[in-house]
Order: structure tokens, then C-alpha cells, then sequence
């Protein structure tokens, strides 16, 4: 195969159906979703058995046990798809919604419409999902997609892209509208993100390495987050039942996930009431902590196992470790707990565990991060918990989108202008 003929196929194929997407009905839209949902439940035994393969292939290979997580289809992540589909069909239509019309002193009123980017190239690694939510946002956004999974997920791609082209077939779209890139070729990769002729804006969904790379050489814009350094702070004023099940909930419901909490907090206040029964469920979790001098301390003093200790070094206050590790710090209250993640968060997601509500609010306001959290598990941060149905992706970016980009996300304004014979004077 020549990969850079064959990537200018998509490219030409995606741009010409981008025209069409972009003037389709929300009628016809939703009855694309509707069926693509219908068809990944009808198929699911050949998504469990593309799964199956690509499973079989990752662990042959030795893929990292992160990656072997977001790999895996479950049943219930087969129905989530399915779920996805049908939450995004539901959802307003934001193509051609026009907003903040003004009349001007010339008499012309002047206001905003919203329309689609055009061509949205989503690169992924390990999770097929992906595939499927993708599909949904850049429909009902009025896009075409080309998009490029990772070869461990080869298998589980194509299966859930058959299921995508029988949803667009169903409602008369064209099947170029989405289109999976079918060769596991990391050359096509960069041809994808060298079309600006095709392509309007790239979307990398992976680890560091991989979306480093694509800033780095892209030739169009790019939407991203280069990690997930999410923090929960324990402040003076948390209630401690609240805060045993959140960081329980934020750490280990899955290691995983880019919202995933890497760092704990804890104010020096309640450090030594309050750590020692956190440094315990951690523990019993198979946790390994690496504390600050003072946490070390006090986790030491609680008996837990030397084997789970270790002394933070500076590098793990930046760490995304997609494992069974957290940092654990003890800071001089809310202004060092909130400079502490300015300096140190990748901007993603940072939760505050409070019932201060001065505090809480000021923890909101001061702390840049793309998501922040009253009260909650950072593992909320998410498009599909925040209601947009599925998410592309999540930014850390403050240009455009920021946080889980939704169909919003995937949508520009341009300024419209209503006359009625009107001339500048």
C-alpha cells in the first residue's frame, strides 16, 4: 500500500463528505445514531470476538496492564457504546443555532451561528470505545471523521466501524463521513496530520509520547492534553467520610484513566487525624504511597506496611503514573494546597474535599485546571458524566475547548448579519 496515496483518498473523500454532513438534517443524523447503536447490540458476540483477538494479540506482546484495561470490551463498555450513540442522538443540534443578535445603531443586527470545523482527524491507542463515540460527536456536529486507532485495537476498530457504516447507510448518509483508517502503518499517522487541505483540526487521544509528537509535527490544529496529573485536596474543613470514599472512588476505581487522582493533599490541620485511616484503605488497596517527609511520618506512625512507603521525590508531583501509585503531600493549609497544584497539575482535573463553602469557592476560582471539583471524585471528569453524552477527548488546552469537548467543541461561530437594503455610510 502507498500510504501517502492512500491517506489522500481519505483526506479527498472526508472533505467532500464534510459539504454533505454539514448540511444534513438532525433528522437524518439521529437516524444514523440510532442505527449505528442498533447495530453494535445486534453485533455484539462479533465485537466480544474482535475484542477476543486483539486481546489475545496484546498480551502476547506484553502490553502494559494500563493499556490491557482500556483495551478491554466489556459487555457493559459494548452497551455503554450503544448508550453513547442514543445520549448524543438526544441532544441538541448545535449546527445553525444562532445566538446573540444585536441591532446596531445602522440599523443591520448582527449575531453568531454555529457550524461545524469541517474534517476532524482523531488519533487513539487502546481503546476501541473510542471508535464508536468519535463517530457520534463529529455526526451530530455536522463533521466528517478520519479516524486512526491503534494497532492494538485493530480488530475491535474494524468491527465497530462496520457497525458505524450500517448506521450512516441506514439514514442515507454517505459512508465517507466516518472512515477508519484500515492500516496499522505508523507512517499514515503522519500523513494524517500533514493534510491541512483535508483536515481542519486533529484530535490525539494517547499517551505523552504520542500527542508530543503530533503537537510537534502537525501541520494543523490540535486539540489536546499531554497527561493527567489530577489532584484531590483534603482540606481542614473536610468531612473525613467524605473523603476516605472520594479518594477511595478518585484513586482506585480505575488506575487507568487520564482522571484519575495521582496526588493527594492534606491539610496539616487534620494531616494526623485523618491520613492514617486514607494511608490504610489505600494500603488494603495495593496501593503503593510515595509521601512527603511529614505524610511519611504520620503513615509510618499509623503501621502502614514499609513495603507500600516510599519518599517522594520532586519528580512525582508531576507524575501520571496510570497505576497503583499516588503522591502524598501534607501543605500549610488552602493557599499552599492551591499553589501547590498550580505549579505541579497538568491542568486537567483538581477536586477539593470541603464543607467550607468560602474555602470550597475560592479553591474554584484560584485553581487553573481544565475541570474542579466541590465534593466529588475527579473521575466525574468526563463527557459522558457531564452530560455531553460521549466526549472526543479531554483539554487542557485554553483556546477553543477546554475540558471534555463535546458537540460544542466540535463547533465554531462565524458572524452573521441581517440587512434589508442597508449601506455603510
Amino acid at each position: 500500500m502507498d500510504i501517502k496515496e492512500y491517506m489522500q483518498g481519505l483526506g479527498r473523500q472526508a472533505r467532500a463528505a464534510s459539504r454533505l454532513v454539514a448540511a444534513a438534517s438532525t433528522e437524518a443524523k439521529n437516524h444514523a445514531l440510532l442505527a449505528m447503536a442498533a447495530a453494535i447490540r445486534s453485533r455484539a458476540p462479533e465485537l466480544t470476538a474482535a475484542n477476543q483477538r486483539d486481546l489475545e494479540e496484546a498480551r502476547a506482546n506484553g502490553l502494559e496492564p494500563a493499556m490491557i484495561d482500556r483495551l478491554t470490551l466489556s459487555a457493559k463498555g459494548i452497551e455503554g457504546m450503544a448508550q453513547g450513540l442514543e445520549q448524543v442522538a438526544a441532544l441538541p443540534d448545535p449546527v445553525g443555532e444562532i445566538t446573540d443578535m444585536k441591532r446596531r445603531p445602522s440599523g443591520i443586527s448582527v449575531g453568531k451561528m454555529r457550524v461545524p470545523l469541517g474534517v476532524i482527524g482523531i488519533i487513539y491507542e487502546a481503546r476501541p470505545n473510542v471508535t464508536a463515540d468519535a463517530a457520534a460527536l463529529c455526526l451530530k456536529s455536522g463533521n466528517a471523521a478520519i479516524l486512526r486507532g491503534g494497532k492494538e485495537a485493530l480488530h475491535s476498530n474494524q468491527a465497530i466501524a462496520e457497525c458505524v457504516r450500517a448506521g450512516l447507510s441506514a439514514a442515507g448518509l454517505p459512508e465517507s463521513c466516518i472512515q477508519v483508517v484500515e492500516t496499522t502503518d505508523r507512517a499514515a499517522v503522519g500523513e494524517l496530520i500533514a493534510m491541512p487541505e483535508f483536515v481542519d483540526v486533529i484530535v490525539p487521544r494517547g499517551g505523552k509520547g504520542l500527542i508530543e509528537r503530533i503537537s510537534r509535527d502537525a501541520r494543523v490544529p490540535v486539540i489536546k492534553h499531554l497527561d493527567g496529573n489530577c489532584h484531590v485536596y483534603v482540606d481542614e474543613y473536610a468531612d473525613p467520610a467524605k473523603a476516605l470514599a472520594i479518594i477511595e472512588n478518585a484513586k482506585t476505581q480505575r488506575y487507568g484513566t487520564c482522571n484519575t487522582t495521582e496526588s493527594l493533599l492534606v491539610d496539616v490541620a487534620i494531616a494526623a487525624a485523618q491520613l492514617p485511616a486514607i494511608g490504610h484503605m489505600l494500603a488494603s488497596k495495593g496501593v503503593e504511597l510515595r509521601a512527603c517527609p511529614q505524610a511519611l511520618a504520620i503513615l509510618r506512625e499509623a503501621g502502614i506496611a514499609e513495603a507500600q512507603l516510599k519518599e517522594a521525590t520532586e519528580a512525582d508531583w508531576k507524575e501520571e503514573y496510570l497505576a497503583p501509585i499516588i503522591a502524598v503531600k501534607v501543605v500549610d493549609g488552602l493557599d499552599a494546597a492551591i499553589a501547590h497544584i498550580n505549579a505541579h497539575s497538568s491542568g486537567h482535573t483538581e477536586a477539593i474535599v470541603s464543607e467550607n463553602y468560602t474555602r470550597a469557592m475560592r479553591f474554584l476560582r484560584e485553581v487553573d485546571s481544565a475541570s474542579v471539583m466541590i465534593n466529588a471524585s475527579t473521575r466525574f471528569a468526563d463527557g459522558f458524566e457531564y452530560g455531553l453524552g460521549a466526549e472526543i477527548g479531554i483539554s487542557t488546552d485554553k483556546i477553543h475547548a477546554r475540558g471534555p469537548v463535546g458537540l460544542e467543541g466540535l463547533t465554531s461561530q462565524k458572524w452573521i448579519v441581517f440587512g434589508e437594503g442597508h449601506i455603510r455610510r
